[in-house]
């Protein structure tokens, strides 16, 4: 499916040219309709320049004059053959030179947490060949004792939301042939969205649970305390009349 180029660019163009109407230009912008108003103020996408649909080939005049008659009509994208199944492409992903030399780092951080990944999977996310994630897999890969795991979210080689979808794909796969996970590898299943929304572990076991109302005194020796107030210590004799002692054995 073809996308609009620089959108905000063109609702300003549509906006400055055209008698469309705000949710007109909002639906074929995916905008807003009170970002088209703020444009047509001058409170939103100040210092922007138009960008021409038409001569740019993207729109036809023909939509432009149909959506000025008519408040109702909707404008449509110009179809454009090259377009056409290129989200639907397949094969590696091109990864920028720049952050090739990262890859080994997100592999290793791929294969330590997320271990139900199969090296297609893997592949897919951070556009790598299979030998290398095996090298990495089996720690023979000539640099692995100087490499660190690092999330390739973190790195910008994949996007959280690929990352998400695949590790679920790997959950229902492995749901499906039956495979018992344990808690550790449940908990690395599940989404971002849903790890935020859980509810966080205590910290200490369950077994030790109480221990913070523990106290060494007995409930016996609470009758043997003494109970005198601070007013029946006088003098010093007084304070050293302890309760419960022979008078002869009393200080003097």
């Amino acid at each position: 499916m073809a996308k609009l180029l620089h959108p905000k660019a063109t609702a300003v163009w549509l906006v400055d040219n055209t008698t469309i109407s705000f949710k007109q230009i909002a639906d074929f912008v995916g905008m807003h309709e009170l970002e088209i108003q703020g444009i047509a103020d001058g409170d939103v996408a100040t210092g922007v320049k138009g960008f021409d649909p038409v001569a740019n080939n993207q729109l036809v005049q023909e939509e432009i004059i149909s959506a000025e008659n008519s408040p109702l009509h909707k404008l449509r994208l110009k179809f454009n053959a090259a377009a056409s199944g290129e989200e639907k492409r397949r094969g590696p992903r091109y990864t920028p030179l720049s952050k090739r030399q990262d890859r080994p780092a997100s592999i290793l951080w791929l294969v330590k947490f997320h271990p139900e990944l199969s090296d297609g999977q893997i592949g897919k996310l951070v556009g790598t060949t299979k030998p290398t994630i095996q090298a990495i897999r089996e720690r023979t890969h000539w640099n692995i004792a100087n490499i660190q795991p690092i999330d390739p979210v973190a790195l910008g080689l994949c996007k959280q939301s690929e990352l998400d979808a695949a590790v679920q794909k790997a959950a229902a796969k492995k749901a499906a042939e039956g495979g018992i996970m344990s808690d550790d590898e449940r908990r690395k299943l599940v989404s971002t969205e849903q790890s935020l929304e859980m509810e966080a572990e205590p910290k200490f076991p369950s077994a030790i649970e109480g221990l913070e109302t523990f106290s060494l005194a007995d409930d016996d020796d609470e009758d043997d305390l003494d109970t005198r107030s601070d007013d029946a210590f006088a003098d010093a004799d007084s304070f050293f009349n302890l309760p419960g002692g022979d008078e002869d054995e009393q200080p003097r």
